[in-house]
């Protein structure tokens, strides 16, 4: 029997180079919430007592940006100038500028941003079809924010990591070994309490307990045995470092470009939201039980210069013919894109953080398996 280990991980909204990505796309959403059209390639950058946001900006919208970066700061719960970062009282610096005349001759005829490759992949393990690993470790983020922000667990700050490995047997998930929880805290509460606290009010109120016993799961948290200082304080953020957390936790690949502060003309973005949703369509569809889809552009050109398909030897049919399936089926065209995931919308914030694929939300629509019967019948 074929035996491995494999380990994803995820962030809470806390962490800096989650505070950038919100940033980044909050300004996006602020946008496209007064013009549909804007272009937008913002950056962001955290560090202690500082925000810098700069990048390339056309719209016809009124934008205050201070207001939008303080207003997701105080969101993320940043609200004490002890903790390094407070919403009040920081530094918020911008360098704005147009985007580039050369660039927008090709985005102005519904060509590709820009150049470059972009993966999705879907898998049958789980019911969101996505690998395990990646969905549990989002999971756990998930709930130490929970956990803080109502109150369950009162001493955390927002700042926070998770990972878990978990063993497979024939491609099949069969136990999760370790579990490892980097949670940022007030001084002076006790490692013990923190340990109990964790493990009982997070990691056992999320692992499925198929593939867990309490007693079975090897848990690190805090391994340091101290995690105060954090944040921006104990780690400068940058938009798009976290990009194995926005997608497949390493499961499946991902391409040359992250995804925050982009309008959906750039192709990193919105053609990594389609190849998902056309490999999950394959999946959901029954034509194979994991699915790698890579789609590639030129700049200022409307159709992909390449589609390739990679069902790891489940495919129903040969790749090639899912391939040719998959280029009758869906429009890899920028301008295609867009319109049949409704990307002109200001959705963004929330992708930023726990994950932009796997989300079953009403916003989330490269997540919609509605190519099923296009797929069966084509």
């Amino acid at each position: 029997m074929s035996s491995f280990v494999f380990t994803s991980e995820s962030v809470t909204e806390g962490h800096p180079d989650k505070i950038a990505d919100q940033i980044s796309d909050g300004v996006l959403d602020a946008v496209l919430k007064e013009d549909s059209f804007g272009r937008v390639a913002c950056e962001t950058f955290v560090t202690t007592g500082l925000v810098m946001i700069g990048g390339e900006i056309t719209t016809k919208a009124h934008l205050d940006i201070s207001k939008i970066a303080r207003d997701i700061i105080k969101d993320i719960g940043y609200t004490n100038g002890k903790w390094g970062l407070d919403y009040e009282s920081c530094a918020i610096i911008q360098s704005i500028n147009q985007q580039s005349p050369d660039i927008a001759l090709g985005v102005d005829k519904e060509g590709a941003g820009d150049q470059g490759l972009m993966f999705g992949y879907a898998t049958d393990e789980t019911r969101e079809l996505m690998p395990l690993p990646i969905l549990l470790a989002h999971k756990l983020a998930k709930r130490l924010s929970v956990v803080r922000k109502n109150k369950i667990i009162p001493y955390l700050r927002p700042d926070g990591k998770t990972q878990l490995s978990i063993r497979y047997q024939d491609d099949k998930a069969v136990r999760i070994e370790n579990v490892v929880i980097a949670a940022q805290h007030e001084p002076d509460i006790d490692q013990e309490q923190i340990q109990k606290d964790i493990k009982e009010k997070v990691i056992f109120e999320i692992l499925p307990k198929d593939l867990t016993g309490e007693n079975e799961v090897i848990c690190h948290i805090n391994s340091t045995g101290k995690f105060v200082i954090g944040g921006p304080q104990g780690d400068a953020g940058l938009t798009g470092r976290k990009i194995m957390v926005d997608t497949y936790g390493g499961y499946g690949r991902h391409g040359g470009g992250c995804f925050s502060g982009k309008d959906p003309t750039k192709v990193d973005r919105s053609g990594s939201y389609a190849a998902r949703w056309a490999a999950k369509n394959i999946v959901a569809s029954g034509l194979a039980k994991k699915c790698e889809l890579q789609i590639a552009y030129v700049i200022g050109e409307k159709e992909p210069v390449s589609i390739m398909v990679n069902t790891y030897g489940t495919g129903l049919i040969s790749d090639r013919e899912i391939t040719n399936l998959v280029k009758k089926t869906f429009d890899f065209t920028p301008g295609g894109i867009i319109e049949r995931l409704k990307l002109r919308r200001p959705i963004y914030r929330k992708t930023a953080v726990y994950g932009h694929f796997g989300r079953e939300e009403e916003d989330f629509t490269w997540e919609k398996t509605d190519r099923v019967e296009d797929l069966k019948h084509t």
